[in-house]
């Protein structure tokens, strides 16, 4: 099935966001309070005591002047409450009375979407009363309580990430559903139906071949973004194997795409400003004790670049924590290969190494919060873990060591995204494996790095004398004011509309846009006009007038005749200046 976000045409988007209120979809997360023409309050995103975070009513736009963070009602739930876009979308368009279509879809695609989400919401509720059986478990078992007590855990910490424990019966859901039998047992990983599954160590099976997965262990339900439980991992508390035991693949759960812990930390990762990857569930919930609530955890799997992709939706700085050892150093590797596309740069990412007789929950157990702080500080950029990695058991004293080096560094270097990032580490590797940048790119075949003419120069952008940004062209600013408040257009007189249309350049080409777009389909706010300029080929330009103003500043009507007499003057005094044949 073809992905439902294209299913979706661009011009329900645009009709949405014209009747949403982002104000009213802001204030039920954000407590919002008036000021001047906007609404502010303190940022969701990060953490801070005077608030920064305006919400435009106009605009129908939101923006952070403390972490920069800005979109529209679609972007809001999709980045404060973890929803995808077509989710996302869906949530509005209930709140508005609209029926979302589906463009293009084939016979029976929009019966199996409904069909999987229904099934989907299913398995989840079945998982969700196991938990609250494992939890109810939980509370009767002093074995539990004690191990759980011994690795120093609270029971609040406990509730909150909402740990429970199946007891070693084979059949402890039978208590939590009425019907054993039911096939979503399985479907949904809770239960096995084959004797083959059992664990070697254990007696058989009883009759009927059918058995809880999870037997005499603690269990930490896997949260989707959302909240919904979607799968379980279960420790064992003493010895035994395997160690850890995860739910298998289902509808509704797949390791290589989830993260421990993500929905419990999501508010910490923005407050902290960076994300905190460790490999087990132990790691994640003593390091939330510690005061490290930004912790996340794979399920098993080495990390991948949907992992990376999920968590970057939240903050733009990764910190990927691993054991010292020679495993710990691989999956550092694994981790590595799966940012570099991401490796923008506006975007960090770091390496943190712990001894080898630590893992993150005894660090920070046995050495404090305070020293893993200091750890989290001192661990190693992406950059430096690139050129070690290439640089590890190699020679560069040798021609031979600086070939291999080199070797090693190319397709590394060739899978980051174009920046200054990707062009200082290739003279990093220039400068190390001894060879002249020039050389290096032309071997390499670096596109979009030639050397500068020789006296060529940048030239920096104008700026006033108390170093704001030079004034705008009249035909900027009228383009400013009307993209922000669309409806202005139909207060212009015809010679207006004349002489804005026949500008030339991008201004032109906007102007022509609003003219058509305002006669077919009335006035539309900024956020979903935006959306519907977003694919013109002079997008950028206009994108640009908009995004360099403050977004705190509202247009002003009486600005707008003023404006445009300074662009009218402007066309006749070049028409003058012809004339007299001096341009």
């Amino acid at each position: 099935m073809r992905d439902a976000a294209a299913m979706i045409p661009p011009s329900f988007v645009h009709e949405l966001l014209s009747r949403v209120d982002i104000v009213e979809i802001v204030g039920r997360s954000v407590e919002l309070k008036r000021s001047g023409s906007t609404w502010k309050g303190l940022c969701p995103f990060h953490g801070e005591k005077t608030p920064s975070f305006t919400v435009s009513s106009t605009r129908q736009t939101y923006h952070c002047f403390g972490c920069g963070v800005h979109g529209n009602a679609v972007g809001f739930l999709m980045e404060h409450h973890g929803m995808g876009f077509v989710d996302a979308v869906r949530d509005l368009a209930q709140q508005v009375g609209l029926a979302v279509p589906e463009a293009e879809s084939r016979p029976g695609e929009r019966e199996e979407a409904a069909r999987q989400k229904q099934k989907a919401s299913t398995l989840a509720d079945i998982l969700g009363r196991a938990a609250d059986g494992y939890r109810r478990q939980l509370k009767t078992s002093e074995r539990a309580i004690a191990y759980l007590k011994g690795r120093g855990l609270s029971g609040e910490i406990a509730a909150r990430f909402g740990l429970g424990y199946a007891s070693d019966g084979w059949r402890g859901l039978a208590s939590v559903f009425s019907s054993y039998d039911d096939p979503l047992l399985e479907e949904s990983g809770l239960v096995i139906a084959h004797p083959d599954d059992a664990q070697k160590d254990d007696a058989e099976p009883p009759s009927g071949k059918r058995y809880d997965r999870f037997r005499d262990r603690i269990m930490f339900p896997i949260r989707s973004v959302q909240g919904s439980v979607i799968g379980f991992g279960g420790r064992v508390l003493d010895r035994g194997e395997p160690k850890y035991l995860n739910s298998p693949e289902t509808p509704v759960f797949s390791k290589g795409r989830e993260l421990y812990g993500l929905f419990e930390a999501r508010t910490a990762i923005r407050q902290r400003g960076y994300a905190l990857v460790v490999e087990g569930y132990m790691d994640v919930v003593a390091l939330a004790q510690a005061g490290f609530e930004n912790a996340v955890a794979t399920l098993g799997t080495a990390c991948t670049a949907e992992h990376v992709a999920k968590l970057l939706r939240f903050t733009d700085q990764i910190v990927f924590s691993f054991d010292g050892d020679a495993a710990g150093r691989r999956a550092a590797g694994r981790a590595l290969e799966a940012s570099l596309a991401h490796a923008s740069d506006t975007r960090t990412f770091r390496f943190l190494f712990l001894p080898t007789e630590h893992d993150p929950d005894s660090f920070v157990r046995e050495l404090g919060a305070a020293a893993f702080e200091e750890a989290v500080a001192g661990a190693v950029p992406l950059s430096r873990q690139i050129v070690a990695g290439a640089a590890e058991g190699l020679d560069l004293a040798t021609a031979e060591g600086r070939a291999r080096f080199l070797a090693n560094a190319k397709p590394v270097w060739s899978a980051l995204p174009q920046g200054m990032l990707k062009r200082q580490l290739l003279g990093e590797f220039a400068s190390r494996g001894a060879l002249p940048i020039d050389e290096l790119a032309a071997t390499w075949r670096a596109a979009g790095i030639a050397p500068a003419r020789p006296g060529a120069s940048a030239r920096p952008a104008r700026v006033g004398a108390a170093g704001r940004k030079a004034a705008r062209q009249p035909a900027d600013r009228i383009a400013w004011m009307l993209l922000l408040e669309s409806g202005w257009w139909e207060t212009l007189s015809a010679a207006d509309h004349a002489l804005l249309c026949e500008l030339p350049g991008w201004h032109g080409e906007l102007f022509r846009f609003l003219d058509r777009e305002t006669a077919e389909h009335g006035v539309r706010p900024w956020a979903a006009l935006r959306e519907r300029i977003a694919t013109e080929p002079w997008a950028p330009a206009a994108l640009a007038v908009v995004d360099s103003e403050d977004p705190a500043i509202e247009p002003v009507a009486d600005d707008l005749p003023r404006s445009l007499h300074q662009l009218r003057s402007a066309a006749e005094q070049r028409d003058a200046m012809r004339v007299l044949g001096r341009i």
